[in-house]
């Protein structure tokens, strides 16, 4: 497989939207527009895209805030799945973070999203004891 994973330039913005709807990651009242333009402003080198024969076919979006290290919107198209392309962007967001000094990597993953949460632990993520919570500000 020759994946090129780059950060996201404009030119991907459409192709984006489409790979997350059809990966199941929009999620309303999340808009993926708005999600992308607000990890554009903050550091856009992070939000990484896969390119397999000028096509994109997978994404992954990487923070750190000095003290913990986030991967979202982690999605492989559905016609590459099996192809390896969800575990080289995540082997890329570990290595951003790694870069960094993260020490500890967090997801978030809906608790009815079982197959998602068996292929984090097959890469070596376990179920930590801390309960997510969130206010839509």
């Amino acid at each position: 497989m020759d994946l090129e994973i780059r950060p996201f330039t404009e030119l991907d913005r459409a192709a984006l939207i489409e790979l997350w709807s059809l990966s199941g990651l929009h999620h309303p009242p999340n808009d993926p527009d708005e999600e992308i333009d607000r990890k554009l402003a903050h550091d856009p080198e992070h939000l990484l895209v896969g390119v397999l024969a000028d096509e994109l076919v997978g994404s992954v979006m990487v923070g750190y805030e000095g003290r913990r290290g986030w991967v979202n919107a982690l999605a492989s198209h559905p016609d590459h799945r099996g192809a390896g392309i969800g575990r080289a962007m995540m082997a890329e967001a570990e290595r951003v973070l790694a870069d960094l000094g993260c020490p500890k990597i967090n997801l978030q993953i809906r608790t009815t999203n079982t197959e998602v949460i068996a292929y984090y632990k097959e890469l070596g993520y376990f179920v930590d004891d801390a309960i997510s919570m969130a206010k839509r500000l």
